[in-house]
């Protein structure tokens, strides 16, 4: 008999556009080795765009009938993506959904350690040996000083869909997070390797707000799987006319 331990389904979204995107944006077009903003990284907040963008995911999610919409809500303690999951989370409850927002730090974002705020160009200037190493080695096992590889970032959320199978199985549950998270989760829930998930990355840049969504499929009589329905999902944002981005974040710039 089937002992189920998968949520019945998955949303991963990545944040709205924030100010730390529209910083690299603005760094890249003047070709300056880095990227001003004043803020900590953890309280880099959503621009104007993001906001908008974040309540059009909300109405999106709201609209739904109750038996679809999200039952549980996990997000980055960052602020930029705390603020996109209240506002689906409002959303929500206008629709007399109720339910709350729960930070969980392990869904924050990669760290960049010394290369924190630096673009490509940046990198390549100022710390060259780290520019050849990260080239031999490659980003998904790269790790700078004080940062993370993308492995490090898998090894945390392991533990992640551990704590989603022990408390949340057979719920509905959104996850509001950041771009290389989203990857890493993909990497992880569909068994992919370094190879498969890094094609993905190349293909493009996961858009702000986006939906990756995963259902619960029956694999046999004995198991079952998330499945994946969609990725870098856009509608919602399209149906509510704002405009769709996708640049890295500011610590991210050559992710």
């Amino acid at each position: 008999m089937l002992v189920q331990r998968w949520p019945a389904r998955l949303w991963l979204v990545r944040h709205g556009e924030s100010a730390g995107n529209v910083a690299r944006d603005a760094a890249h077009a003047i070709g300056s080795e880095a990227i001003t903003i004043e803020a900590r990284d953890v309280d880099v907040p959503l621009s104007s765009l993001g906001k908008r963008q974040a309540e059009a995911l909300g109405r999106w999610f709201a609209s739904m009938p109750d038996v679809e919409r999200p039952e549980v809500i996990l997000s980055s303690p960052y602020l930029r993506a705390r603020r996109t999951a209240d506002a689906v989370c409002a959303a929500l409850n206008s629709r007399s959904q109720a339910g709350v927002v729960v930070p969980d730090e392990r869904l924050r974002e990669r760290e960049f350690g010394v290369l924190d705020r630096l673009t490509r160009f940046g990198i390549e200037q100022r710390h060259p040996e780290l520019a050849a190493a990260r080239q031999l080695m490659g980003k998904f096992y790269f790790r700078p000083p004080a940062g993370e590889s993308w492995c490090d970032v898998i090894l945390r959320l392991r533990s992640v869909l551990d704590t989603i199978s022990l408390h949340y199985s057979d719920k509905r549950v959104l996850i509001v997070s950041h771009q290389v998270v989203v990857l890493c989760f993909r990497y992880l829930i569909e068994q992919l390797d370094e190879a498969s998930i890094l094609a993905i990355d190349a293909e493009g840049d996961v858009a702000n707000c986006s939906v990756t969504e995963y259902v619960l499929a029956r694999k046999n009589e004995d198991d079952a799987v998330l499945k994946l329905q969609r990725y870098n999902f856009v509608t919602p944002l399209e149906e509510e006319g704002a405009p769709v981005t996708s640049a890295p974040d500011a610590k991210v710039a050559a992710r």
